[in-house]
């Protein structure tokens, strides 16, 4: 009696987090027992899983989560049905797919544990089954955790059937009986690792979400949105670079998405594809656009860039995880220079509202997007010092993070006091090798130069002659 009301209190918990989810999630499970006639207490353990994952707060929604729980155990029931053994059911595929897709191991980890377990309630509660599944689920998703590479999955695919044969002998206590049985685990490890390379597109599609594979594939200057910054706004797209390189050793250093932050950077700023001239990187020396227009309008211009940028996004089939930075990359900032500007030319009967000034936002909601914003400021800021000393470049990036702390950017990421300290001291170690100081070299004077080789000719014929007398 215990054990079901800790279950019951466990559930009402995360029903009162998010009813609809997981009273959807609940129902198929338990609904997807009585069909196949399986023991309740395996739906119970699944929804403990359910409310340990919500509770938590892992990354996934728990109706993906189900799906692919649902995808291989009716695979494995209809196997079972027809006769077939589990050892031709490539149960890899879905750790896989689930630390792929959500990028956290606990997930996967817990999805391989509910399956394998499921799985043996129908075989009888066959313990090898439920140990040869668990084991090989677990050690799959530990190899393709941070896999960037389909030659990564494939080398996966033949350890996994490695791994596989060799617990199924261990388990058989080191004897081989019928060894087709070993070749089938094997080549059922490395078929895994080419199911997974056909079905990840299908699932970052279905799930809208983007995986390292994806994301390097968005980092090829071949792209048609990274060719257009090349060749229509050259300075943007240098800027995307250096913001890009900031952010990523940013998000290595806090825990963060380094990949996923190095991406967005990237095309945060394709908006100013539409009037790139009227952006100071994209500028000649002394000359403005904004020079001409007032400071309302030129406002206009520079915050439309972001809107801008999300539509143009949208238009070339970008995934929203991408688009996500494109629009928070600015947050709800002041756009100071031309506020001050509004404030100068204020006439008496005028009147100008600070909010008028302000991005329309949303604020960044993670990690990576916040860190993209401080990234994308800090380097605009050191751009404009004229002499860029390292006191200089730590003074400018301290302001700057401080400043966007003050004015609320951060509010809705959770970046903690010491991540900031940790991101300002690589910004600030980046910045200093960027705009380090070189020795001036020594000016060529070209006379003097033939004036020199001149007189070493000179010496030497004289040397030949006084060695020729002598002889």
């Amino acid at each position: 009696m215990r054990w079901y009301r800790g279950l019951s209190r466990l559930m009402i918990k995360s029903i009162r987090i998010n009813k609809i989810p997981f009273l959807i999630s609940t129902v198929l499970v338990f609904l997807t027992a009585l069909i196949s006639g399986i023991d309740l207490a395996v739906p119970a353990l699944l929804v403990c899983l359910l409310a340990y994952i919500k509770l938590k707060a892992l990354n996934c929604r728990l109706l993906q989560l189900l799906l692919l729980f649902l995808i291989i155990f009716t695979a494995g029931y209809f196997m079972l049905r027809e006769g077939v053994s589990l050892l031709y059911l490539p149960f890899t595929v879905i750790p896989m797919l689930s630390v792929i897709l959500f990028g956290q191991i606990e997930i996967s980890l817990l999805l391989s544990l509910g399956s394998a377990i499921s799985l043996s309630t129908i075989t009888g509660g066959n313990l090898t089954v439920a140990i040869l599944f668990f084991i090989s689920g677990t050690v799959s998703s530990f190899l393709v955790q941070d896999v960037r590479r389909r030659v990564e999955m494939i080398k996966a695919g033949f350890i996994i059937g490695t791994v596989q044969v060799a617990i199924l002998f261990i388990l058989e206590h080191f004897v081989i009986f019928a060894a087709g049985r070993y070749l089938v685990l094997f080549l059922n490890g490395v078929i895994s690792s080419f199911i997974v390379l056909g079905l990840l597109p299908i699932f970052e599609l279905l799930f809208n979400t983007t995986t390292n594979i994806s994301l390097l594939e968005l980092a090829d200057v071949n792209h048609p949105l990274l060719q257009r910054m090349i060749l229509e706004a050259p300075g943007t797209y240098h800027h995307s670079l250096v913001v890009g390189n900031l952010s990523e050793a940013a998000c290595k250093a806090v825990g963060a998405n380094a990949l996923l932050a190095r991406i967005g950077a990237y095309y945060h700023d394709v908006g100013k594809l539409e009037k790139a001239g009227y952006f100071s990187e994209n500028q000649n020396i002394g000359a403005s656009k904004h020079d001409g227009l007032s400071a309302t309008m030129s406002k206009m211009v520079i915050m439309n860039h972001v809107k801008e940028g999300a539509e143009l996004a949208r238009r070339y089939k970008l995934n929203p995880r991408i688009i996500d930075f494109i629009v928070r990359h600015h947050g709800n900032s002041l756009v100071y220079y031309f506020y001050r500007r509004a404030l100068e030319s204020l006439e008496e009967d005028q009147e100008i509202r600070e909010e008028g000034f302000r991005y329309p936002g949303p604020k960044p909601n993670s990690k990576e997007t916040a860190i993209v914003l401080l990234a994308d400021s800090v380097e605009a800021a050191t751009r404009t010092l004229t002499e860029p000393a390292p006191a200089k470049i730590e003074e400018v990036v301290h302001r700057i993070i401080n400043n966007k702390f003050i004015d609320g950017q951060l509010d809705e990421c959770d970046l903690t006091l010491k991540d900031l300290e940790i991101i300002a001291a690589v910004f600030i170690r980046i910045l200093g090798g960027i705009y380090h100081s070189r020795i001036p070299y020594p000016e060529k004077d070209l006379k003097s130069e033939n004036n020199h080789k001149k007189s070493a000719k000179e010496n030497s014929h004289l040397s030949d002659k006084d060695k020729k007398s002598s002889s």
